[in-house]
């Protein structure tokens, strides 16, 4: 009879093996699931603002490609017809040493487009935040000048 029957206590106990297995696929569903997230989120982006600029690096490069493809195709009307196809090759070999001479600083340094993108950004941020200062303290002259019954009048701004 005891070999019909299971003990009573092995019918309650899973294996180990499958307890590690659940939880194994419940941290790989979590790690499923955020990703699969990221990922729609990441479409919905590119679809609602186009895919997303590239590092410093590689705008920088797209910019000499653009700005030599226009400079290429400028036709010089001051230089007439004579001159023209000369002057056309000349420009073309002046873009082809600048490029040249860009791609591989670009190569050798993409890090450094990024760093000075980044500072780019910080300056801009100071300056803003310079300029929102003055105008606040402009604006609150006025403010004072006008409660008293004043005119403000023009201010002399100093630049330096």
């Amino acid at each position: 009879m005891s070999e019909e029957l299971p003990p009573p206590d092995a019918a309650d106990r899973e294996p180990v093996d499958a307890v590690d297995e659940v939880r194994a696929t419940d941290a790989d569903a979590w790690a499923t699931a955020v990703a699969e997230d990221l990922a729609a989120e990441k479409a919905r982006r590119r679809t609602q603002y186009g895919p997303p600029p590239g590092s410093a690096a590689e705008e920088l490069r797209k910019l000499v490609d653009n700005v030599a493809e226009k400079l290429s195709g400028i036709q010089s009307p001051l230089l007439g017809g004579i001159a023209g196809p000369a002057a056309q090759q000349v420009v073309k070999q002046v873009v082809q040493q600048a490029k040249a001479a860009v791609e591989p600083v670009i190569e050798r340094n993409p890090d450094v487009f990024d760093h000075l993108a980044a500072a780019g950004g910080e300056l801009l941020a100071a300056y803003r935040s310079a300029v929102q200062a003055q105008e606040q303290r402009w604006s609150r002259r006025d403010d004072t000048l006008r409660d008293k019954g004043e005119d403000p009048g023009p201010e002399r701004i100093d630049l330096d």
